[in-house]
């Protein structure tokens, strides 16, 4: 069997720890839902302080393996909780997977039901840089629309993250016969927004590290909002590694926001070998419980100039208040339309023209 990556034991051990080594960064709540769905990769972001958020899912799979031959038929449910916990950048997850799997034996005309979770652990998730920490930094440019929607070289910085957590075999489970009860998991997990509809993920894991047998994977999404950008679509290649499978899948899907707090997907998929062959599909939904508040800063403790800088003369007057719609995006900012960029430009000139302001 060929590997993706060559490995020996105390290896895996060091490279485990290094993916538990402690950074700091800061973290970016986002309006609208941001869900893992419909792919298995992992966002970089956590969903927010006080966020509690389900991301549900059915599928079926049929898995045929020619050297065994045996054919088997899958119906299953993933769950996963996601909470923030504490401050913003951390994230507190449990993630499952419940299946019934009917396996054939060909050759002796034998039929096997395993019935068992195929997935079940819990994790903290800690965001340790974000590119887009620094707002003066990202402003967009009120002169070129192109510029705001282009590629562009810096877009390529990754936000990243850190996970650590443990997978529980709990009983007689015949997913994972002779696995300790308890055993650990360690992954990076980077995003990258390459354009305003763009977003790159990556997730590199370290996976049962204390068992006979660890696992090694990876996971590559991309994906794009529309110009309706409640609707979005993903393609994702997932590898994996380890004495007892390995395996190359290609998967894709597409998502719709009906609410700020509430997704549906689609996603459907296959291997790229046939021991075994796995095609499959699902469909599932998330929904968000926002109790985020943003946290307020003392005047004392803002460096200069976060205030706002000068005061202009017409600050003081009641605007009328707009209703505030999510752009259905998962962590993808579209920036300012043509329209915007316009009138963003005149409202830069005329505050250069005023002489009326007071300056502190």
């Amino acid at each position: 069997m060929n590997s993706l990556l060559a490995y020996s034991k105390p290896n895996y051990y060091i490279f485990a720890i290094l993916l538990l080594i402690p950074l700091f960064g800061l973290s970016q709540y986002t309006d609208v839902i941001n869900s893992n769905r419909p792919g298995l990769s992992v966002s970089a972001y956590a969903v927010g302080k006080n966020v509690i958020q389900a991301e549900m899912g059915l599928f079926y799979e049929q898995k045929d393996h020619t050297l065994l031959n045996t054919q088997s038929d899958i119906w299953g449910t993933d769950i996963a909780l996601r909470y923030g916990l504490l401050f913003e950048q951390l994230e507190l997850s449990y993630e499952g997977t419940f299946q019934d799997q009917d396996l054939t034996y060909s050759n002796f005309n034998l039929l096997a039901k395993r019935r068992d979770f195929s997935r079940n652990r819990l994790g903290l998730k800690y965001l340790v840089y974000d590119p887009f920490k620094n707002p003066e930094a990202n402003k967009p440019n009120l002169y070129s629309w192109r510029a705001n929607h282009k590629f562009q070289f810096k877009n390529l910085l990754p936000a990243v993250s850190l996970y650590g957590g443990a997978n529980f075999v709990i009983g007689d489970n015949p997913f994972y016969v002779g696995e300790p009860t308890i055993s650990y998991r360690g992954m990076i997990a980077t995003q990258s927004r390459l354009t305003p509809r763009f977003v790159l993920i990556t997730n590199t894991a370290f996976d049962r590290i204390t068992t006979d047998d660890p696992e090694l994977s990876y996971l590559i999404s991309l994906s794009h909002a529309f110009r309706n950008p409640k609707w979005s679509v993903f393609v994702e290649h997932q590898g994996i590694q380890s004495h007892r499978y390995a395996d190359l899948l290609l998967r894709g899907g597409i998502a719709h926001l009906l609410k700020e707090n509430l997704q549906l997907d689609f996603n459907m998929g296959a291997s790229l070998k046939n021991t075994p062959t796995r095609i499959f599909f699902g469909f599932g939904g998330s929904y968000r419980m926002d109790f985020h508040k943003d946290s307020l800063k003392p005047i004392e403790d803002q460096e200069a100039d976060q205030n706002g800088g000068a005061i202009d003369k017409n600050a003081m007057k009641k605007e009328k208040r707009k209703k505030r719609k999510g752009n259905g995006a998962e962590d993808i900012d579209l920036g300012p339309s043509k329209k915007q960029l316009k009138k963003l430009k005149k409202k830069e000139k005329k505050k250069q023209k005023e002489s009326s302001e007071i300056d502190f």
